[in-house]
């Protein structure tokens, strides 16, 4: 006999069916500004291809499958023979085919290329956020390749290769390969200049063999690893082959993976080197400014996926508000709800609109472009992936108790949440790393106000914040203790310079008004209640 005390209402429908891309209109307002309009069609449609299918119920189902299963180590064979492999679950393998085969590794050779993998980085990261260490860490090691043109030459194609080849074998024998990274050890972390990873000289030239070991190693299943090791010369860069040339195991002895709070479908692991075979990238001695390269890409990745994943929870969130009714009417029209709401959406399109026009200024090889992304990607990463977790616990908690539960997906994106402000340098290190940019490269931030700038005379609040930015700069005393709150600051007028002047009026004005104006309060849900908060909301809206 059926219960009759089960009739399910008032519940909203998955949100699934829809073009990630498409329904995110700060998105593709951004593609549209930053693309070539000779590009824009071929663009568009490469996006929206990728929007649907990140928006499919397949794909949802694929990212849960992938995240409910994480990466288990094998260290060796059923016969006794170390082999150091790390199996993961089907579906990841099928997300990080579909990301490669997307072009999310494939920006360099591409016209419009950063800015169209900025925006695919952008919506795959909110199907599940833990094949994006690959495609980042593989993206991001060309530009240290670079430093090297034999490398380059021999590598660049194979990782900008729109084919995802797992097996294991010789790299020469692989139509795509994938990238790791492996810096920081125990007793450094951050100070990467505390490795002791040694390298001993062999009689090949440029080749060497490593003695030590990582204490974070990305993508551990890859083809290949840029790592940092002390040479006779000093700290330097090297590229270590998983499978050499002649088809035997490099070595490369996986210890464990991390237990990580989130991410956990990608996997991160503690590997030591004994007598592994590397090539020298770069001059010796000069590993970090080789390497930096890579990490200025990966930096930036941890702004869009962070942009990602807020989009995703403010997409939930008001999509659950739209459909979920409660006290007479719909909650997405109950006034202190709307409040959160824009106030979330708001945060959402600064992000993203920020992380594009970085992404843009990758695509200029303009030096004005290149001194803009030094100071501007790491104040960047402080802000934007600070901002990510306070939101994500927001977004989830839109939804009640239903956010607070595993099936909702809100929890999986809330342990994501601190992850991008964590790696790639924590908060200080980029905080530290803006105060290096404005002591040592004066251009960089003559770049940021030339930038800023061009909204100047829009905004009264906007133009007093660039005037108090100044004054702060102009008085260095103390300045390491104020690093944050100046990276913040940095951030924040950028930021509302992009929004004044490219976003809808009530968008621009929100932001001048709480994030600049200092109207709003320090949680989510204080704006300005005589704001057009409604269209805020409306324009966040999925459209499925």
């Amino acid at each position: 006999m059926a219960a009759s005390t089960h009739t399910v209402t008032n519940q909203a429908p998955p949100l699934v069916g829809y073009d990630v891309f498409t329904a995110d209109r700060a998105l593709a307002e951004a593609v549209e500004r930053h693309v070539d309009p000779a590009l824009l069609d071929e663009v568009r449609c490469e996006l929206s291809a990728l929007g649907r299918s990140a928006g499919s119920a397949q794909l949802q189902e694929w990212g849960a499958q992938a995240n409910e299963n994480p990466p288990r180590l094998r260290t060796h064979d059923r016969y006794g023979h170390r082999v150091d492999e790390v199996d993961f679950h089907p579906a990841w393998h099928r997300l990080l085919g579909k990301g490669v085969a997307a072009g999310l590794t494939a920006a360099w050779g591409r016209p419009a290329g950063h800015v169209r993998r900025a925006a695919g980085f952008l919506v795959w990261s909110q199907v599940e956020a833990g094949n994006g260490c690959p495609l980042s860490m593989t993206h991001a090691a060309v530009p240290a390749l670079r430093t090297d043109p034999e490398l380059a030459a021999e590598w660049e194609p194979r990782l900008t290769s729109m084919v995802y080849d797992r097996e294991l074998r010789p790299a020469h024998l692989k139509a795509g390969v994938l990238f790791g990274m492996g810096m920081t050890e125990k007793q450094g972390g951050s100070d990467v200049r505390a490795n002791t990873t040694s390298a001993r000289p062999l009689a090949e030239a440029g080749a060497y063999e490593l003695t030590g070991h990582k204490w974070f190693c990305s993508a551990p299943m890859s083809d290949a690893f840029l790592v940092l090791a002390q040479a006779p010369g000093g700290l330097t860069c090297f590229l270590v082959p998983r499978v050499l040339e002649d088809g035997s195991r490099n070595v490369f002895l996986i210890q464990r993976l991390k237990d990580k709070m989130g991410n956990r479908s990608n996997a991160s692991a503690e590997v030591e080197f004994a007598g592994t075979w590397a090539r020298r990238v770069g001059e010796e001695g000069r590993g970090v400014r080789t390497i930096i390269g890579m990490v200025a890409a990966t930096r930036l990745d941890c702004v869009l996926g962070s942009a990602g994943l807020m989009r995703q929870a403010v997409a939930q969130a008001v999509h659950h508000c739209t459909y979920r009714e409660a006290f007479g009417g719909p909650l997405v029209d109950k006034p202190l709800m709307r409040n959160v709401l824009a106030d979330l959406a708001l945060e959402s399109e600064a992000a993203t609109t920020l992380a594009l026009r970085l992404a843009a200024a990758c695509d200029d090889d303009g030096e004005q472009e290149r001194a803009l992304l030094r100071i501007a990607v790491p104040a960047a990463k402080y802000w934007v992936t600070k901002r990510c977790a306070p939101l994500a616990v927001e977004a989830a908690e839109c939804l009640g108790g239903n956010g607070y539960v595993e099936e909702s997906g809100m929890p999986r994106l809330v342990r994501e949440s601190p992850l991008n402000s964590i790696w790639e340098g924590a908060g200080n290190v980029q905080a530290l790393d803006v105060l290096r940019a404005l002591r040592r490269e004066p251009q960089a931030f003559d770049a940021y106000l030339r930038e800023v700038g061009r909204a100047r005379g829009a905004d009264h609040r906007l133009d007093a914040a660039i005037k108090n930015l100044l004054t702060e700069l102009a008085d260095l005393e103390g300045v390491e203790a104020r690093a944050r709150r100046l990276a913040e600051r940095l951030a924040l007028v950028l930021q509302g310079s992009l929004l004044v002047r490219y976003a809808p009026p009530e968008v621009a004005d929100a932001f001048c008004a709480a994030r600049l104006g200092g109207d709003g309060g320090a949680a989510f849900g204080t704006l300005p209640h005589t704001l057009h908060l409604a269209a805020l909301v409306e324009r966040a809206r999925p459209v499925t």
